[in-house]
């Protein structure tokens, strides 16, 4: 009980950053969590020997795999809407940063942090996983850099050659500070809009300096994330790199995992960055992680500070800050060694002649099923418990007292879903990404290894990293919840 006691206390002075879990009520498991474990990882293993049973052949490469769908009647019909998205995406921009400076102070009455944090980074990317690269056709800062470059010819094209070995780490970079600042920033409209600002200007620079193509394809976060997203989805849209069109296929769901590859090793971890910061941020907000630091089980702290870390939270809170970034930023890179290392038993157990660094890049793109399913069990349900109010908002987008549109009163109040459908609904989605990682990954090494021997042997490594992601998955899902605020 002592232990709660603290922990009350430290949860009253933490700032409302935490978009972790979509709840913070606390919930008892309708079975004992070592079941889940157990039934989660012996239905992988189950699905693992069916795939090996069943699957067979080499899976079709991009420029086979697919219908062209561009000339259809729909999609000429989408093409003529461009522009005004565009623009909406543009004024949408424009509306966050003028909300953010100028509305209300309270973010549950400013459209900026919902709209900004629920209904772009959370429902949008779902959509991007259903619907493809949206985002690639309707960047607000590409709209601006281009429209820059219509008075001021040879703006774009930048003043410096972007270096191949550069490849995505400056997205990644961006990435994680962006993590940082979700997690530990104020939770207020303001920053937000200041971050915007920045961000807009970072944009309008790098396209000067290294040019749009190589800007908006390695170093934009937004579109780097959102494109990883896209590999998800039934349609895939690219441009034909002789005529320069753009085309829109229409594929199997997760096909893009298979029939693309990443080029280069920065690429995979930004892919495992979008799943390990999603699995710290749900971290983060357990009981068990929050003792760690404030429970002090070594007793240096006290020793430190001079008394129990309750009593001197005004000293060690940079510090609990501190420690809590390192291990943000920590967290990918402890993602790729384990699965490098994943992939160095694999080669080793093939006896393959494949260097680790190209079968890295072969199955760079397998976990990210689990990247979107961890992301979905941890946010989704904040769409309906705040992402609604967008609706209001959308009539009184700086707290005014508007009502522009007469929705201003409609769905005020949160949705609260029965929490046992949350947890079942969390559970079946975690299954069912590692289970689409599992089969995605067996089909690649049938492409790679030269008999389904060597292809199913090749996956075990991947079989228990995978079982070890979904038990871990489960296991901060299941854990008890400090505090729950919207930022």
């Amino acid at each position: 009980m002592r232990l709660y006691r603290w922990m009350g206390a430290i949860a009253l002075i933490m700032p409302g950053v935490a978009l972790a879990h979509g709840f913070g009520a606390l919930y008892n498991l309708p079975v004992p969590f070592w079941l889940y474990g157990w039934s989660a990882s012996a239905t992988l293993i189950v699905s693992f020997v069916v795939a090996g049973v069943f699957l067979s052949g080499r899976p079709p490469r991009a420029e086979a795999a697919g219908r062209d769908i561009s000339h259809t009647v729909w999609v000429r019909g989408l093409r003529r809407l461009l522009p005004l998205l565009r623009l909406m995406s543009v004024f949408l921009l424009l509306l966050c940063i003028a909300t953010g400076f100028f509305g209300h102070r309270d973010p549950l009455r400013n459209f900026s942090l919902t709209f900004f944090w629920i209904i772009f980074l959370l429902l949008f990317t779902y959509l991007t996983a259903l619907l493809g690269n949206i985002y690639a056709a309707i960047n607000p800062w590409q709209t601006i850099t281009g429209s820059i470059n219509r008075p001021w010819r040879g703006y774009s094209r930048g003043r410096l050659h972007y270096p191949a070995w550069l490849a995505d780490w400056p997205a990644l970079v961006l990435y994680m500070g962006f993590i940082w600042f979700e997690l530990f920033g104020t939770g207020r409209p303001q920053p937000l809009a200041t971050f915007l600002t920045i961000y807009t200007v970072l944009n309008l620079g790098g396209v000067w300096l290294v040019g749009s193509r190589a800007w908006f394809r390695h170093c934009e976060f937004f579109g780097v994330f959102l494109r990883l997203m896209a590999l998800l989805a039934p349609f895939d849209f690219r441009r034909d790199q002789q005529s320069g069109r753009a085309r829109l296929r229409l594929r199997w769901p997760f096909a893009g995992l298979i029939t693309e590859r990443p080029t280069h090793i920065s690429t995979v971890a930004f892919a495992l960055a979008m799943l390990a910061t999603t699995a710290f941020d749900g971290l983060k907000a357990t009981q068990w992680w929050v003792s760690l630091f404030w429970g002090d089980p070594t007793g240096w702290l006290t020793a430190w500070a001079g008394a129990p870390p309750v009593n001197a939270i005004a000293t060690l809170r940079p510090w609990f800050i501190a420690w809590e970034s390192f291990w943000l930023f920590a967290a990918p890179f402890l993602y790729l060694g384990a699965y490098l290392v994943t992939i160095w038993l694999a080669r080793s157990l093939t006896r393959s002649t494949r260097p680790v660094s190209q079968l890295a890049l072969d199955f760079g793109y397998t976990l990210l099923p689990i990247a979107i399913v961890y992301n979905i069990t941890h946010y989704a349900t904040l769409i309906l418990t705040h992402g609604l109010k967008i609706i209001s908002l959308a009539s009184d987008p700086f707290g005014w007292r508007w009502d522009l549109f007469g929705t201003a009163l409609h769905f005020r109040a949160p949705i609260l879903p029965d929490m046992g459908v949350v947890w079942h609904s969390q559970v079946g989605l975690i299954l069912f990404g590692h289970i689409v990682s599992v089969w995605v990954a067996h089909l690649i090494a049938l492409r790679i290894f030269p008999s389904r021997g060597r292809a199913l042997l090749s996956q075990l490594p991947m079989l228990a990293l995978m079982v070890g992601f979904t038990v871990a998955g489960l296991w901060i899902l299941a854990q008890p919840l400090t505090v729950m605020l919207l930022r």
